[in-house]
């Protein structure tokens, strides 16, 4: 039962002018004894204020965001409205040295109204390939995508995609779907990788679907000459091929909010994008890194960095929290 201070002092009255022990006075009204005597340490201490009811949540939580960077994280969602709560948060502690978690991040943003809905459905795929990588150049993966430039018709976007970063390593925007273009590509992924002149005891493998340009003998005999293995997914199965489905989806998610009436201005746009999706983009399947880190083999010291200034971060959190309380 709770009650409110006028009870409460006039129970501590009452015990007080009470001609028997203050057990027996207690028993009686039927309050506990280590209620009263909590109650009495407080109105001794604070007089009848200290009776009022007090809430239960601390006054101070020492974990709190100080709202100098709660305003610094707001003036990043400000200056680039494209990334996510979990990117901002991973921008932030990679620029400013302070971490921050992703949840922490969206209830800044949701305070001051500036989470939106995403502009497109995300799908993800239901699979992953069977036999994971374990390093770069392991296993490329490759496909074509479609995309229009109005007054000019269809173009494809034949892409090199490392299996194990995400990395793109080569493109090439085409005007048909040869084996020609597909070894064009490749050629420009093996010079970018450098497997063209570096001595490698397995060539990269590569990955795609039962395309014509990928089942012909022309790319074949290309891959032989090259010491490179090929795998084809199964039939009306691109979950086989899920990353770089993925990558086209990203791509087509950001640079067709826009028509295209020359073939210069697409190639334009889709360099821009590649360059922003390889060295700037957190990719959450590499543990929030760009894919630039990982193909690099930066991945492991970020990620320790990262720990260090989330320690760090805690353990300031923690001082301050001591300053104010004392």
């Amino acid at each position: 039962m709770r009650y409110p201070a006028s009870e409460k002092l006039e129970i501590i009255r009452q015990v007080e002018q009470s001609h028997l022990p203050a057990k027996r006075t207690l028993d009686m009204i039927g309050v506990p004894r280590t209620t009263f005597y909590r109650w009495y340490d407080r109105y001794l201490s604070l007089g009848a204020a200290g009776l009022e009811d007090r809430s239960s949540r601390p006054d101070r939580v020492w974990n709190r965001i100080p709202d100098k960077v709660r305003k610094q994280i707001v003036d990043l969602a400000l200056e680039q409205p494209e990334l996510s709560p979990r990117e901002l948060a991973v921008r932030f502690t990679d620029t400013q040295r302070y971490f921050v978690s992703e949840a922490s991040v969206y209830r800044v943003l949701k305070a001051h109204d500036l989470v939106t809905s995403p502009a497109f459905v995300v799908i993800k795929a239901a699979k992953e390939f069977h036999e994971k990588t374990v390093r770069p150049n392991q296993l490329w993966q490759t496909d074509f995508t479609y995309l229009k430039v109005i007054g000019w018709g269809w173009f494809y976007l034949s892409t090199i995609l490392d299996d194990y970063s995400r990395y793109v390593i080569a493109w090439r925007l085409c005007t048909t779907m040869k084996a020609s273009d597909v070894t064009a590509t490749l050629e420009d992924a093996l010079v970018a990788s450098g497997c063209d002149r570096a001595t490698v005891a397995h060539r990269p493998r590569l990955l795609s679907d039962n395309g014509s340009s990928y089942i012909s003998e022309e790319l074949a005999d290309w891959l032989a000459d090259e010491g490179m293995d090929h795998v084809r997914g199964a039939p009306r199965h691109p979950q086989t091929q899920g990353k770089i489905e993925r990558w086209h989806q990203t791509l087509k998610n950001r640079i067709l909010l826009e028509n295209y009436y020359l073939p210069g201005a697409l190639e334009q746009a889709i360099g821009d994008f590649i360059d922003y999706y390889n060295h700037h983009r957190y990719h959450e399947s590499l543990g929030n890194l760009v894919p630039t880190d990982v193909y690099l083999g930066r991945a492991e010291a970020i990620l320790k960095r990262r720990k260090e200034i989330k320690a760090k971060t805690i353990e300031k959190r923690r001082l301050l929290h001591r300053q104010t309380a004392a």
